[in-house]
């Protein structure tokens, strides 16, 4: 008993003094010093619940969690966390974004298409598949699996946004329901850009679409349908076909690759180069990568910058945990990224601790819930006794993630461990040892925490 207490006082006097420090906390800053009083009635302060629906087709829908930006170190660069589910056999139309999107196929196969280097390319995604589009580039998803809904998490990174906004999509196609980011234009300025007659430019621009709707069905738009029928090449090459009214398309010589090519920034006349996606990056597979960690406890994952270059041009890291039933990720410290987690499966235990020592949250969580964790702030997650707990997330670092635990076999404990600190402590060498090297399991570590009786149940 005289351990666990000595135990204690000692992580209380560290993260008091030494993340304190770290953070550049002062006695007199109140920013990031909640009365005790307020902390208690915090306990869902880094849980994201607002949620707010941005699509709702009968094809699909887009939800998105916003994070708020706010004051001081706490909410130093944020994200928002989206969830996108398409039905079979829909298509999610062209369009772009004003933020960096960063897409990972929870459940389903999936055709991304998009302009890299003024070439059209696409990408087969699967279950676990990670994929990068830079704000500003123009694409589409299209919902391939046989009979199988489509679920992606995304997060959306508003820094390259107005600020005004979760984020801004311009639709390259759309219409009354959702506006072409042409239709803005005035008809004279479109008939001369297209060269082509006023009448069937706002005939094309003026097709009423949603963001995600059907295709290949009969009550499908066949603009849309015949668009994804033809190969890469005739997608930017042959796009007439794409018209609407087969009578009309003889009257004319309006085609939709001028749409396309002069929407997406393509060279009119300029034929694709003869290589698959035009050169892309590849898709990285999370599933796939081996753990970093391990052991009979669980395991973790950390994809950064140096493994997948594309992540460098966004500056976002990933990572992926598993803690099997009753075990937990010892109390650790990212010093340099904010997090942000998704609960992917099975039930648990969060706790985050402020820079003053104090709780500042202590919550459940769940399949779907979506949990921030300050830079600097110490946390821990513990997986209930009835299952795993699996769950997987963004930081806002693309260097490689380096936290520091504060707890285990692999902690500042013991790296720190030696007459001076035993001094700072006012307990003996020998005493500090024997608490630093109490724990034989390293990051990952049983728990005593068990859920209530009327825990979830999935």
């Amino acid at each position: 008993m005289a351990n666990l207490t000595t135990l204690l006082l000692f992580l209380l006097v560290l993260c008091h003094g030494v993340l304190a420090t770290t953070n550049g906390h002062h006695e007199g800053d109140e920013e990031d010093r909640p009365s005790r009083s307020s902390t208690s009635s915090s306990s869902k302060l880094f849980l994201m619940h607002d949620s707010k629906r941005v699509i709702k087709t009968d094809a699909g829908e887009m939800r998105v969690l916003k994070s708020h930006s706010g004051t001081g170190r706490i909410n130093d660069r944020h994200m928002h966390i989206g969830f996108i589910t398409m039905e079979p056999k829909s298509l999610f139309i062209p369009h772009y974004l004003d933020s960096n999107f960063i897409i990972f196929i929870r459940r389903g196969e999936a055709k991304l298409g998009f302009i890299y280097d003024d070439e059209l390319a696409e990408r087969r995604l699967k279950t676990g598949d990670v994929y990068v589009i830079p704000a500003g580039t123009a694409f589409y998803l299209v919902n391939t699996g046989e009979g199988q809904r489509l679920h992606i998490i995304c997060s959306i990174d508003p820094s390259t946004n107005s600020g005004e906004h979760i984020f801004q999509s311009f639709l390259i196609g759309g219409g009354a329901n959702s506006q072409s980011v042409l239709s803005g234009f005035e008809p004279a300025i479109l008939e001369a850009a297209f060269n082509e007659s006023r009448t069937l430019v706002e005939k094309i621009l003026g097709k009423e679409l949603d963001p995600i709707v059907y295709v290949g069905d009969a009550h499908a738009p066949s603009l849309w349908t015949k668009f994804l029928q033809l190969k890469r090449e005739e997608k930017v090459q042959h796009l007439k076909n794409m018209v609407h009214d087969k009578e009309e398309e003889k009257e004319t010589s309006w085609s939709w690759r001028k749409l396309l090519a002069n929407v997406l920034g393509m060279v009119n006349n300029k034929k694709p180069e003869k290589k698959d996606s035009a050169g892309s990056p590849d898709s990285y597979n999370l599933y796939d990568k081996k753990p970093d960690f391990q052991n009979a406890y669980g395991w973790s994952k950390a994809l950064d910058g140096d493994q997948y270059h594309p992540l460098r041009e966004v500056d976002i890291g990933i990572f992926h945990v598993n803690l099997t039933a009753g075990s937990m990720m010892a109390p650790h410290v990212n010093p340099r990224a904010k997090e942000y987690g998704i609960v992917l499966r099975g039930h648990g235990e969060i706790q985050i601790v402020f820079p003053n020592g104090t709780n500042a949250m202590k919550s459940e969580i769940r399949e779907g819930d979506v949990f921030v964790v300050p830079r600097y702030f110490p946390f821990c997650q513990i997986a209930s006794r009835n299952g795993a707990l699996e769950f997987f997330g963004f930081s806002t670092s693309a260097r490689e993630n380096k936290p520091q635990f504060l707890v285990g076999a692999a902690s500042l404990l013991r790296t720190m461990l030696s007459p001076e600190l035993a001094a700072a402590l006012g307990v003996s060498l020998d005493r500090l040892r024997r608490v630093a090297y109490a724990q034989p399991e390293a990051l990952m570590m049983p728990s005593t925490w068990a859920a209530p009786p009327h825990s979830y149940a999935f």
